[in-house]
């Protein structure tokens, strides 16, 4: 994982100060890349944007140049994500991929799962259950990749993007990317009362009309005051 990471380690060693807002507070986090707390313990810091994009955080410029993109670490890092219950930067870095006596902090822009593309499942036999398409998600193609479940998105109704389950160990929702959201926005369908500008109440997908279950709205408290808001205007 070091030698994949060393090309773009222009700045290790450099100490970083990190704001990340609040609330209406501000706090800061200090960290040096590739800072050894402990002997034989690296630490490294990591951000994801809502493109499903990884940089160190510590990055200045963040784009497509800048990302990583070698699958084989992309797929070892999201593989090995879990929730940072480490003691050190769970407040800011809510994540962590530990890699043997790594610790590899992970923030986000939105969600650590990012889903970028819709593939056909290779694996199961045509009509079968595993036949299904898969998400893949941060790069990694089928081997970061869930089963996909239309009636599972979930339009969150005040930022319009979509969201899909995604592993519990990192975190249980993913954001589907803004291209792909784009791609699957055509296939919502509303209640003609609404429109489009309400929220949509089923998905049309393989030749079925699937109902939305709209289960991820608990996980977006905001969401949720904002559905009891739009219900007080009507």
């Amino acid at each position: 994982m070091l030698l994949l990471r060393t090309a773009a380690l222009g700045c290790r060693g450099l100490p970083a100060l990190r704001y990340f807002p609040a609330g209406n507070t501000r706090t800061v986090t200090t960290y040096i890349q590739g800072q050894s707390p402990e002997p034989r313990i690296r630490e490294y810091f990591y951000y994801i944007d809502h493109q499903g994009q990884l940089f160190l955080d510590d990055t200045k410029v963040k784009n497509f140049v800048t990302c990583f993109k070698d699958k084989q670490f992309l797929v070892f890092f999201f593989s090995r994500l879990r929730s940072n219950q480490s003691g050190r930067y769970e407040e800011d870095f809510p994540f962590l991929s530990l890699c043997g006596r790594e610790r590899n902090f992970l923030r986000c822009d939105d969600q650590p799962v990012v889903f970028t593309h819709l593939l056909q499942n290779p694996a199961g036999p045509e009509g079968s259950a595993t036949d299904r398409e898969l998400l893949s998600y941060c790069g990694g193609a089928e081997k970061l990749s869930v089963p996909f479940q239309p009636e599972a998105l979930y339009m969150h109704p005040v930022s319009g993007r979509v969201y899909h389950p995604c592993p519990e160990r990192s975190g249980g929702v993913g954001l589907v990317r803004s291209a792909l959201a784009i791609e699957l926005s055509s296939f919502f369908v509303y209640t003609p009362e609404q429109g489009q500008s309400g929220q949509p109440t089923h998905f049309l997908w393989g030749g079925q009309k699937h109902i939305l279950t709209n289960e991820l709205a608990g996980c977006f408290p905001l969401a949720k005051e904002g559905d009891e808001q739009q219900r007080e205007l009507e």
